[in-house]
């Protein structure tokens, strides 16, 4: 014991104690600072509505969290219309949740661990959508393109500033998608979202985007609508008469279920027949055609058969009905078609492949609107000199046959007459020979003559079928257009005949014009010619329309970008 009274233990405990103290102080701190930031952890992610894994690490102050990753897409628009139209209840707060400000459609896909130390650095995982799907839902809202943002996106890529707007709100002030960081991406373009329920300025009343409303061309079809009339009648009539000739066989109350059975259905397809169409286009063509139902929900849409019209590799029908649509439904008013129509027709739209003589020949043109291209034939004085040649020499052999004995007259007079049928046969033959020649001379050099224009051209078709009555006269090419695709989607035989005449006038302008078999084909099929003339006027106008425009940058950002994280 030492001379103050403290001994070696003492002195060890005074100093070491406190040490001691001071070396799990640390510890401490990180494992309470540690739990403090698990709670705030768990009290964002439970007001988020997140479900997650968190793990912590009290020495090392880490803090663990798995939260699972989704792929989404928008709700259905006719299913689910009430969460379609309205935002989430409960959108989450944290970076990285911007996609839960709406309903979606969700699909886990895996897990993200994160790794943090604080509440501020908790990301929640981006969400994996269709880029077209993300930007058609948003345009059915209200957002607005902002032609700025996809040009730089379209050249730039992803190098395009963080908080570039690609959507703004309604209104054009807010920004509703913009560029997000990469961090989360993995190589794929990340977008953020914002959006206000006020902005929300449409309703399932308004078309979707890729869509296209097809009218009903009943009594818009001149003489057709007569003939479909009393088609409808006749068909009415024979189920009337078979209601009766089976309430005639059978007891009164089985007749009476049978025939208003067929009247139902009678009606049904009559009514379905007046009702206009909308078709849904997708970047593979068409995708459902429906006949809307009511707006207050007493009816559903009705699905159509279009088999007849989805794209195959075989047949090119349905490349040239999602190319009319998308033709049709393009306007100044459009903003984003998702079919892209294909480089070829387009081309195609653009070339001057119709001669102008074929045209004549037709009874399409008269030959004095057109620049001179068949031969002139100055023959008129030669029949008439045949014809003062032939009573000259009847007049020579009957003043030969006067000077004659009555035997040797009778045997001249036989003769002479034989001798003229025969010449007036031979004449005729060569009148025939010689018309002929020159009508095949003239159809080679209507084929070989000036060619026109697809728009000059469908211009005259449409006065020609406005003039048989086929189309009422105060149509457009367009209105008429629009409802060739009705009639397209209901009659598969008229699609066939019509596509069928389109590769035909396709094949002959990649060929270098136009051949006899083709003029044949044509003049054997005029009036579904002259209705083709009108659809690829209409798509050489949109061609016309949307080069340079805001439509072919988010056409071509669609096209890069299939697969977007949004966050």
């Amino acid at each position: 014991m030492s001379d103050n009274g403290k001994s070696a233990t003492d002195i060890i405990t005074y100093i070491g104690v406190p040490l001691a103290v001071l070396g799990v102080l640390p510890i401490l701190y990180n494992t309470f600072a540690t739990l403090a930031s698990l709670s705030r952890i768990k009290r964002m992610l439970r007001r988020s509505r997140l479900t997650a894994l968190t793990r912590s690490d009290v020495v090392n102050r880490v803090i663990e969290i798995d939260l699972p990753r989704y792929a989404v897409m928008p709700l259905d628009r006719f299913q689910n219309r009430s969460e379609y139209w309205t935002l989430s209840r409960h959108p989450s707060s944290i970076p990285g949740g911007s996609w839960t400000t709406f309903n979606w459609k969700t699909n886990a896909i895996g897990m993200k661990t994160q790794r943090v130390e604080y509440a501020d650095q908790v990301r929640q995982p981006q969400v994996e959508i269709a880029f077209d799907e993300l930007v058609s839902y948003l345009l059915d809202l209200g957002a607005v393109p902002d032609p700025h943002g996809w040009k730089l996106l379209r050249s730039t890529g992803l190098w395009a500033p963080v908080g570039c707007s690609l959507m703004m709100s309604p209104d054009g002030r807010e920004k509703a998608l913009t560029i997000a960081p990469l961090d989360d991406s993995d190589g794929h373009l990340s977008l953020a979202v914002a959006w206000s329920s006020s902005w929300i300025t449409r309703d399932h009343a308004h078309l979707p985007p890729y869509w296209v409303r097809l009218p009903s061309p009943v009594g818009k079809q001149g003489g057709r609508a007569s003939s479909d009339a009393n088609s409808h009648k006749k068909s009415e009539k024979r189920v009337a008469d078979a209601g009766e000739d089976h309430a005639q066989n059978e007891t009164s109350n089985e007749a009476a279920a049978s025939h208003e059975e067929e009247n139902d259905i009678q009606r049904q397809v009559e009514a379905n027949v007046e009702s206009d169409i909308t078709c849904e286009i997708s970047l593979s063509g068409l995708v459902t055609a429906l006949v809307p139902g009511r707006f207050d929900g007493s009816t559903a849409p009705e699905t159509l058969y279009i088999e007849h019209l989805r794209i195959q590799s075989r047949k090119s029908n349905g490349v040239w009905f999602a190319s009319a649509a998308t033709a049709y439904g393009t306007s100044s008013q459009t903003i984003l078609w998702n079919y892209k129509i294909p480089d070829d027709i387009l081309s195609f739209s653009r070339k001057e492949t119709v001669p102008c003589g074929v045209l004549v020949l037709l009874g399409i043109v008269d030959e004095s609107e057109t620049p001179e291209w068949a031969t002139k034939y100055q023959d008129y004085g030669a029949s008439l000199d045949q014809f003062s040649q032939r009573n000259r020499e009847q007049r020579l052999a009957m003043e030969a046959e006067s000077r004659m004995a009555p035997a040797q007259r009778e045997q001249a007079v036989r003769d002479r007459t034989r001798k003229e049928m025969e010449q007036r046969m031979h004449d005729m033959r060569d009148k025939m020979r010689t018309e002929q020649q020159r009508r095949d001379q003239r159809a080679m050099e209507a084929l070989q003559s000036p060619r026109w224009d697809t728009k000059l051209v469908a211009n005259h078709c449409l006065s020609w079928l406005q003039s048989r009555k086929l189309w009422d006269e105060n149509l457009t090419v367009k209105e008429i257009v629009g409802f060739m695709l009705h009639r397209m989607v209901r009659d598969g035989e008229y699609t066939s005949n019509l596509c069928s005449m389109l590769d035909t006038w396709k094949a002959w302008a990649d060929m270098g014009g136009m051949k006899k078999s083709d003029f044949q084909a044509v003049q054997e099929n005029q009036t579904v010619f002259a209705e083709a003339t009108l659809l690829i006027a209409l798509i050489e106008d949109t061609s016309d329309a949307l080069e340079g425009t805001l439509a072919m940058d988010l056409q071509e950002c669609l096209r890069i970008w299939r697969k977007v994280r949004l966050g």
